[in-house]
C-alpha cells in the first residue's frame, strides 16, 4: 500500500506503540485485499459488531485495555451489537439465566471499556443502528468501518454508504485510525452485478425468504433484483426500508452479500439502472416454486421436530417503529378472528432501546403488550448461543436467526397463526 507520511509515522510509531500495532494491522489488512492506499472515514460514527462480554474473549478484552491505557479514543462516537442477556423481559429458566451470567461475565467490564473508548450512550446497543431513532445514519457516498453484516449490507444498498464486509475489531481499528483500506466495495468498479435476480412471483415475495434464495445463489457477488419495486414501490417508503433491511440481513446470512441493487428502487440503481451490471452476468429465476423449493430445504434442527413450539422471536435484526405498529394491529386481527385475546406462544419482539422508547409513547405500545408480547433490546442470536436453548423448540421469521442457531423458521404469516392461534403448520 501507499502511504502518507503521516500514516507512515503512525506505522513507525511515531504516535506510539499502540497506535502503530492498530495501523500495521490495518495495512496487512489492506495489502491483503490488493488495495493501493487508505481512505478517510466518513459518516456519523463508526458501529462495533462486538458487543458480547463472553468470558472466554480474554484477549479481546486485553486488546481494549491496552488501547484505553495509551490513551486512544475513536475519532467519533461509535454504536454497538445488542446486548446479551435481558432476564427481565425475556423468558428465561434459573439455569439459562446462571449459565448467561458464567457466559457473559464480563459484559459490566465491557461496557464500561466501550465507554473509555468512545461508545455513544448507554442506549446505542443495537444491529439496526441507522434507525432515525438512534441517529447513526451514514449518508450517500460515506465511507464506513462496519463489521456487523446486516447493517453494512443496509448501508450499502439503501442509503448508498460504501463498506466492505469487515470483521471484529478491524471495525474499531478503522474507526480509531480514521481510515480504512480502500478496496472491494469502496470501489465503483466492484459495485457493478455480476448476478441479475428476475423476481417473478405472483405476490409479493417473503423478504426473508427473497433474501435467503439470492444469498445462497450468488454468495458475495453482488446482484441487481429486477421485479421488485413492483410489489414494494419505486421509492423508500419506510416499509419498503424495512422490507429491505430483511431480505438483506437474510442474503448476508446465508450468503455474504455486502451490496444489492434493486432496479427502480436503490440510490444508485436510480441513478445508473443497468449500467451496473456486469457484461456477461448470471441470471437467476426466483418464482413461486423457487421460493418454496429454498424455504422447504431448511433443516429442522430440533431434538423433537414434532415439538410444539416453546418461544417464539421476531427481530433479528432488530425491529423499526412501524414494524412494532403493523405487527400489534396483525396479532389483534388474527387474535380477534380466532376468539382469543392473549398469544398462545410466549413471544419476544427486539428492537433499539431508543426504538423501544419512541415506541412506548404509542398508543400501540399497550396494545401489543395486550397480547402477552413482550419487548426486548437482546440479540436472540446471543440468547440462543446459551447451550441451554439448544433443546428449546423456538421458532423465528428471521433467517439469520435460523442460519446461526438451532430455531425454526415460518414466515411471517405463519408465525402470526402459530403464536395467536396455537395452529400448526
Amino acid at each position: 500500500m501507499f502511504l502518507t507520511e503521516d500514516e507512515k509515522d503512525i506505522l513507525t510509531g511515531g504516535q506510539g506503540e499502540t497506535l502503530a500495532k492498530i495501523m500495521k494491522t490495518l495495512v496487512m489488512y489492506g495489502d491483503t485485499f490488493h488495495a493501493e492506499k487508505f481512505v478517510e472515514v466518513t459518516g456519523p460514527g463508526g458501529h462495533l459488531v462486538t458487543s458480547f462480554g463472553i468470558s472466554i474473549m480474554s484477549a479481546m478484552f486485553d486488546v481494549m485495555d491496552e488501547i484505553i491505557d495509551a490513551g486512544i479514543r475513536t475519532k467519533t462516537p461509535f454504536t454497538v451489537d445488542p446486548r446479551p442477556i435481558d432476564n427481565k423481559n425475556v423468558p428465561s429458566s434459573l439455569i439459562q439465566m446462571i449459565v448467561a451470567r458464567v457466559m457473559y461475565g464480563k459484559q459490566k467490564n465491557y461496557e464500561a471499556q466501550l465507554k473509555k473508548l468512545g461508545l455513544r450512550d448507554d442506549n446505542s446497543f443495537t444491529c439496526t443502528c441507522y434507525m432515525d431513532e438512534v441517529g447513526n445514519i451514514p449518508g450517500r457516498g460515506d465511507v464506513l468501518s462496519w463489521a456487523e453484516s446486516s447493517a453494512v449490507v443496509y448501508a450499502n444498498s439503501v442509503l448508498g454508504a460504501r463498506c466492505n464486509r469487515n470483521s471484529a475489531f478491524i471495525d474499531i481499528f478503522g474507526s480509531i485510525i480514521g481510515k480504512v483500506p480502500n478496496f472491494g466495495l469502496l470501489l465503483d468498479e466492484e459495485r457493478k452485478a455480476s448476478w441479475v435476480i428476475e423476481v417473478r412471483t405472483s405476490h409479493t415475495p417473503e423478504a426473508q425468504v427473497l433474501g435467503s434464495a439470492i444469498g445462497l445463489k450468488v454468495m458475495e457477488r453482488v446482484p441487481y433484483i429486477r421485479g421488485l419495486s413492483k410489489f414494494i414501490g419505486s421509492d423508500l417508503t419506510d416499509d419498503a426500508k424495512a422490507y429491505l433491511k430483511d431480505m438483506g440481513a437474510a442474503s448476508a446470512s446465508n450468503g455474504a452479500v455486502g451490496l444489492f441493487h434493486v432496479d427502480g428502487l436503490t440510490p444508485e440503481a436510480k441513478d445508473l439502472g443497468e449500467m451496473l451490471i456486469r457484461e456477461n452476468a448470471q441470471v437467476y429465476v426466483i418464482d413461486d416454486d423457487e421460493m418454496e423449493r429454498v424455504q422447504k430445504s431448511y433443516p429442522v434442527m430440533w431434538t423433537d421436530p414434532d415439538a410444539a413450539p416453546k418461544l417464539c422471536f421476531i427481530g433479528c435484526p432488530h425491529l423499526s417503529v412501524n414494524q412494532l405498529i403493523s405487527w400489534t394491529e396483525r396479532l389483534e386481527k388474527s387474535l380477534a378472528a380466532g376468539g382469543r385475546k392473549k398469544i398462545c406462544v410466549k413471544t419476544v419482539f427486539t428492537a433499539a432501546p431508543d426504538v423501544l422508547t419512541a415506541f412506548a409513547q404509542s398508543p400501540f405500545y399497550g396494545r401489543l403488550r395486550a397480547t402477552g408480547a413482550r419487548l426486548s433490546y437482546i440479540c436472540p442470536l446471543m440468547y440462543m448461543n446459551n447451550p441451554t436453548a439448544k433443546n428449546l423448540p423456538v421458532i423465528t421469521n428471521s433467517n439469520k436467526l435460523r442460519t446461526y442457531t438451532n430455531s425454526r423458521y415460518y414466515t411471517d404469516d405463519e408465525i402470526c397463526s402459530i403464536i395467536s392461534k396455537g395452529a400448526a403448520i
